[in-house]
């Protein structure tokens, strides 16, 4: 599926408008950096949600003495289940630095470009965190997260009378039901989209009620019907967190519902998986950098590529050699690949299938050697 642009028009001009506005009056003279930078966070930036390899020095690098960018970067994650403004607001507490919703692409950041396919359909936001909140704040119309629209089931998980931890959650969804129900028919209203906002919570109920809305055109418990679409934020097998080895992603949840829909279902699953390394999310990251560096040097934030707008270099710093970098390599120029060690990746020397284009030992040495190579 292609899609046009990262950000309407409308988005890119109030984006750009609310970031020149911030720093209009801590503008540096002279000509932005020839590159930027894009940050992978888990693995790289933080791990179990703590600042590691010296990523708040890393980062403090990167801006002016007084607080003002210097050198334009985002951060380009698979991960997700919160807005980006919310995102960007915890990374600016654990690294001491001010960072703008602008400066994070999240894995699920692309669906806002479904906006006009699913405004006033009735969808359901599946993960961990704020699923439905995020979709709220795209813009789309009648979202309920598969927690809410769970309930308006009854017998739908049939193990749910074991499930004790979710006693509380289903207490504070209860208080609302009276609203939901005010709102939603799920009887008559067949469910458009699904959306994989980020990773399920509950694999064993989201994998049955998704097999439910997938398999009866949205109408759980009805006849077969047509699939509605499937929206996955990203397809990581495998990620880095808190824990020494790494944790079974998305796309591990991805593998496990095709293969138990195939299993019950005439006709194969019908999906679409975003995030890192398909290499539109390369462009779309190419595009929000330059958004940064055109609004924080005073030039004019457009959609189109133009010339002038273009870098030399994007360096890109990730763990995981089989998204960030291999990503990064089929992007092509201007992306530069950089390797850390302090996530996925643990190796001594490169990657042997996606090789790095430098090879690290963590964030703080990947901004040493750019700011050397670079001359900055």
């Amino acid at each position: 599926m292609r899609f046009r642009s990262f950000l309407g028009v409308s988005q890119v001009k109030a984006l750009s408008s609310r970031f020149r506005r911030l720093y209009s009056h801590l503008r540096p003279q002279g000509r932005r950096p020839s590159f930027g930078i894009a940050f992978d966070i888990d693995g790289v930036i933080i791990r179990g949600g703590n600042p590691i390899g010296g990523s708040p020095q890393a980062l403090s690098r990167l801006h002016a003495e007084d607080g003002t960018l210097k050198i334009p970067y985002i951060f380009l994650t698979n991960g997700g289940g919160v807005p980006e403004s919310k995102r960007a607001s915890e990374l600016s507490g654990l690294l001491g630095v001010q960072i703008l919703a602008l400066q994070v692409v999240q894995g699920h950041s692309p669906f806002r470009d479904l906006l006009s396919r699913f405004e006033n359909d009735l969808i359901v936001a599946v993960g961990k965190g704020e699923p439905a909140k995020v979709m709220l704040e795209y813009g789309f119309k009648k979202v309920l997260s598969i927690d809410e629209y769970a309930s308006f089931f009854k017998d739908i998980d049939p193990l749910s009378q074991y499930k004790s931890w979710r006693i509380n959650q289903n207490y504070e969804i209860m208080k609302s039901m009276n609203e939901l129900y005010s709102r939603y028919n799920v009887d008559s209203d067949a469910v458009k989209g699904t959306f994989i906002v980020s990773d399920p919570v509950d694999w064993g109920r989201d994998i049955q009620v998704l097999c439910d809305i997938l398999s009866c055109g949205g109408l759980p418990g009805k006849a077969k019907g047509h699939q509605p679409a499937l929206y996955f934020a990203s397809d990581d097998l495998e990620y880095q967190a808190a824990f020494p080895s790494e944790r079974l992603g998305m796309g591990a949840f991805r593998i496990a519902l095709e293969s138990i829909f195939n299993s019950v279902n005439s006709t194969p699953l019908q999906y679409t998986s975003f995030g890192k390394p398909n290499p539109f999310v390369f462009k779309i990251a190419e595009s929000v950098l330059m958004q940064v560096a055109s609004t924080r040097y005073g030039g004019q934030c457009t959609v189109d590529d133009t010339k002038e707008n273009k870098f030399s270099t994007i360096y890109m710093i990730g763990d995981n050699p089989m998204v960030d970098i291999k990503g990064a390599t089929k992007a092509g120029r201007p992306w530069f690949s950089i390797l850390t060690r302090t996530g996925v990746f643990k190796g001594k020397d490169n990657h042997q299938e996606y090789p790095a284009d430098i090879v690290v030992e963590n964030v703080e040495e990947a901004v040493e050697y750019i700011l050397k190579k670079e001359a900055v």
